[in-house]
Protein backbone atom coordinates (compact mmCIF):
# COMPACT_ATOMS: atom_id res chain seq x y z
CA UNK A 1 0.00 0.00 0.00
CA UNK A 2 1.54 3.28 -1.12
CA UNK A 3 0.36 5.23 1.96
CA UNK A 4 2.12 2.70 4.19
CA UNK A 5 5.28 3.15 2.10
CA UNK A 6 5.09 6.94 2.53
CA UNK A 7 4.53 6.50 6.27
CA UNK A 8 7.54 4.19 6.67
CA UNK A 9 9.78 6.35 4.45
CA UNK A 10 8.92 9.42 6.52
CA UNK A 11 9.68 7.64 9.78
CA UNK A 12 13.08 6.67 8.33
CA UNK A 13 13.62 10.26 7.20
CA UNK A 14 13.91 9.11 3.58
CA UNK A 15 13.16 12.31 1.64
CA UNK A 16 13.25 10.66 -1.82
CA UNK A 17 11.07 7.78 -0.63
CA UNK A 18 8.46 10.23 0.67
CA UNK A 19 8.46 12.28 -2.53
CA UNK A 20 8.27 9.23 -4.81
CA UNK A 21 5.48 7.78 -2.67
CA UNK A 22 3.43 10.99 -2.84
CA UNK A 23 3.98 11.26 -6.60
CA UNK A 24 2.80 7.66 -7.01
CA UNK A 25 -0.20 8.23 -4.72
CA UNK A 26 -1.25 11.33 -6.68
CA UNK A 27 -0.87 9.48 -9.99
CA UNK A 28 -3.12 6.74 -8.58
CA UNK A 29 -5.72 9.46 -7.90
CA UNK A 30 -5.63 9.02 -4.13
CA UNK A 31 -7.27 11.86 -2.19
CA UNK A 32 -4.69 14.48 -1.11
CA UNK A 33 -6.38 14.50 2.33
CA UNK A 34 -5.80 10.73 2.68
CA UNK A 35 -2.14 11.12 1.66
CA UNK A 36 -1.75 13.87 4.26
CA UNK A 37 -3.52 12.04 7.10
CA UNK A 38 -2.48 8.42 6.51
CA UNK A 39 0.91 9.02 4.90
CA UNK A 40 2.46 12.07 6.52
CA UNK A 41 0.60 13.05 9.68
CA UNK A 42 0.25 9.53 11.07
CA UNK A 43 4.00 9.01 10.54
CA UNK A 44 4.87 12.23 12.39
CA UNK A 45 2.49 11.18 15.16
CA UNK A 46 4.35 7.85 15.43
CA UNK A 47 7.66 9.76 15.60
CA UNK A 48 6.17 11.95 18.33
CA UNK A 49 5.19 8.90 20.38
CA UNK A 50 8.64 7.34 19.92
CA UNK A 51 10.28 10.63 20.91
CA UNK A 52 8.14 10.77 24.05
CA UNK A 53 9.15 7.20 24.92
CA UNK A 54 12.86 7.89 24.25
CA UNK A 55 12.90 5.42 21.34
CA UNK A 56 14.12 8.14 18.96
CA UNK A 57 15.96 11.38 19.72
CA UNK A 58 16.19 14.94 18.39
CA UNK A 59 18.31 14.09 15.28
CA UNK A 60 15.76 11.46 14.13
CA UNK A 61 12.89 13.89 14.69
CA UNK A 62 14.67 16.57 12.68
CA UNK A 63 15.37 14.14 9.82
CA UNK A 64 11.74 12.97 9.80
CA UNK A 65 10.52 16.59 9.89
CA UNK A 66 12.74 17.41 6.92
CA UNK A 67 11.16 14.53 4.98
CA UNK A 68 7.71 15.77 6.06
CA UNK A 69 8.48 19.28 4.76
CA UNK A 70 9.71 17.89 1.44
CA UNK A 71 6.50 15.87 1.13
CA UNK A 72 4.34 18.86 2.02
CA UNK A 73 5.94 20.96 -0.74
CA UNK A 74 4.62 18.44 -3.25
CA UNK A 75 1.27 17.95 -1.58
CA UNK A 76 0.39 21.50 -0.52
CA UNK A 77 -0.85 22.73 -3.96
CA UNK A 78 -3.11 19.65 -4.24
CA UNK A 79 -4.49 20.22 -0.74
CA UNK A 80 -5.27 23.83 -1.63
CA UNK A 81 -6.94 22.74 -4.89
CA UNK A 82 -9.19 20.29 -3.03
CA UNK A 83 -10.00 22.81 -0.32
CA UNK A 84 -8.30 21.03 2.58
CA UNK A 85 -7.85 23.54 5.39
CA UNK A 86 -5.00 23.43 7.94
CA UNK A 87 -5.95 21.94 11.31
CA UNK A 88 -5.24 25.28 12.99
CA UNK A 89 -2.90 28.26 13.19
CA UNK A 90 -0.12 28.87 15.69
CA UNK A 91 2.05 31.92 16.35
CA UNK A 92 5.36 30.80 17.82
CA UNK A 93 8.44 32.60 19.11
CA UNK A 94 11.27 32.75 21.64
CA UNK A 95 10.70 35.67 24.00
CA UNK A 96 12.68 38.92 24.09
CA UNK A 97 16.26 38.69 25.33
CA UNK A 98 16.52 34.99 24.47
CA UNK A 99 18.29 33.81 21.31
CA UNK A 100 17.74 30.06 21.67
CA UNK A 101 15.83 28.42 18.86
CA UNK A 102 16.58 24.67 18.72
CA UNK A 103 13.68 23.78 21.02
CA UNK A 104 11.35 26.22 19.29
CA UNK A 105 12.30 24.88 15.85
CA UNK A 106 11.63 21.34 17.02
CA UNK A 107 8.20 22.40 18.30
CA UNK A 108 7.49 24.12 14.98
CA UNK A 109 8.35 20.95 13.07
CA UNK A 110 6.16 18.84 15.35
CA UNK A 111 3.29 21.34 14.96
CA UNK A 112 3.65 21.29 11.18
CA UNK A 113 3.77 17.51 11.42
CA UNK A 114 0.41 17.68 13.20
CA UNK A 115 -1.10 19.59 10.27
CA UNK A 116 -0.94 23.04 11.88
CA UNK A 117 0.12 26.20 10.05
CA UNK A 118 2.90 27.89 12.03
CA UNK A 119 3.82 31.57 11.92
CA UNK A 120 7.32 31.47 13.40
CA UNK A 121 8.40 34.89 14.71
CA UNK A 122 11.95 33.69 15.46
CA UNK A 123 13.95 34.63 18.55
CA UNK A 124 14.18 37.71 20.76
CA UNK A 125 10.50 38.51 20.07
CA UNK A 126 9.00 41.43 21.99
CA UNK A 127 5.55 41.43 23.60
CA UNK A 128 4.46 44.01 20.99
CA UNK A 129 5.52 41.71 18.14
CA UNK A 130 3.48 38.85 19.59
CA UNK A 131 0.43 41.13 19.90
CA UNK A 132 0.86 42.39 16.32
CA UNK A 133 1.15 38.80 15.03
CA UNK A 134 -2.07 37.80 16.84
CA UNK A 135 -3.89 40.78 15.34
CA UNK A 136 -2.58 39.95 11.86
CA UNK A 137 -2.92 36.15 11.79
CA UNK A 138 -5.75 35.45 14.24
CA UNK A 139 -4.16 32.18 15.49
CA UNK A 140 -5.74 29.51 17.67
CA UNK A 141 -2.60 29.13 19.78
CA UNK A 142 0.35 31.30 20.80
CA UNK A 143 3.51 29.40 21.77
CA UNK A 144 6.14 31.11 23.94
CA UNK A 145 9.60 29.62 24.40
CA UNK A 146 12.40 30.58 26.82
CA UNK A 147 15.62 28.76 27.64
CA UNK A 148 17.03 31.11 30.27
CA UNK A 149 15.78 31.68 33.80
CA UNK A 150 16.48 35.38 33.16
CA UNK A 151 14.05 35.54 30.22
CA UNK A 152 11.21 33.50 31.73
CA UNK A 153 9.71 36.70 33.15
CA UNK A 154 9.25 37.97 29.59
CA UNK A 155 6.52 35.35 29.14
CA UNK A 156 4.43 37.11 31.79
CA UNK A 157 4.95 40.43 29.99
CA UNK A 158 3.73 38.89 26.72
CA UNK A 159 0.59 37.51 28.39
CA UNK A 160 -0.07 40.88 30.05
CA UNK A 161 0.34 42.65 26.69
CA UNK A 162 -2.08 40.20 25.04
CA UNK A 163 -4.58 40.91 27.84
CA UNK A 164 -4.09 44.68 27.53
CA UNK A 165 -4.79 44.45 23.79
CA UNK A 166 -8.10 42.69 24.52
CA UNK A 167 -7.00 39.49 22.75
CA UNK A 168 -6.63 37.10 25.69
CA UNK A 169 -9.92 35.26 25.17
CA UNK A 170 -9.15 34.79 21.46
CA UNK A 171 -6.07 32.58 21.88
CA UNK A 172 -4.76 29.71 23.96
CA UNK A 173 -1.25 30.36 25.29
CA UNK A 174 1.27 27.54 25.55
CA UNK A 175 4.66 27.97 27.23
CA UNK A 176 7.75 25.79 27.33
CA UNK A 177 11.52 25.66 27.58
CA UNK A 178 14.10 24.13 29.90
CA UNK A 179 13.55 26.30 33.03
CA UNK A 180 9.75 26.57 32.63
CA UNK A 181 7.49 24.47 34.87
CA UNK A 182 3.77 23.78 35.05
CA UNK A 183 3.61 25.78 38.29
CA UNK A 184 5.26 28.79 36.62
CA UNK A 185 2.87 28.49 33.65
CA UNK A 186 -0.11 28.66 36.01
CA UNK A 187 1.37 31.60 37.93
CA UNK A 188 1.76 33.73 34.79
CA UNK A 189 -1.68 32.84 33.45
CA UNK A 190 -0.72 30.57 30.54
CA UNK A 191 -3.24 27.92 29.43
CA UNK A 192 -0.79 25.09 28.88
CA UNK A 193 2.73 23.99 29.71
CA UNK A 194 4.55 21.51 27.47
CA UNK A 195 7.62 19.68 28.73
CA UNK A 196 8.88 18.85 25.21
CA UNK A 197 8.06 19.17 21.53
CA UNK A 198 6.04 15.95 21.40
CA UNK A 199 3.91 17.03 24.35
CA UNK A 200 3.40 20.47 22.77
CA UNK A 201 2.20 18.82 19.58
CA UNK A 202 -0.25 16.52 21.41
CA UNK A 203 -1.65 19.47 23.41
CA UNK A 204 -1.99 21.65 20.31
CA UNK A 205 -3.83 18.94 18.38
CA UNK A 206 -6.27 18.45 21.27
CA UNK A 207 -6.83 22.21 21.43
CA UNK A 208 -7.65 22.75 17.78
CA UNK A 209 -9.94 19.73 17.61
Amino acid sequence: MVLQDINQALQRGDVNGVKQGIQQALESNLEPRAILNDGLLSAMEAIGVKFKNNEVFVPEVLIAARAMNAGMELLQPKLVETGVKPAGHVVLGTVQGDLHDIGKNLVRMMFEGAGLTVIDLGVDVSAEQFVAAIQEHNPDIVGLSALLTTTMGEMKKVIEAIEAAGLRDKVKIMVGGAPVTNKFAQEIGADFYAADAAEASFQAKKLVQ
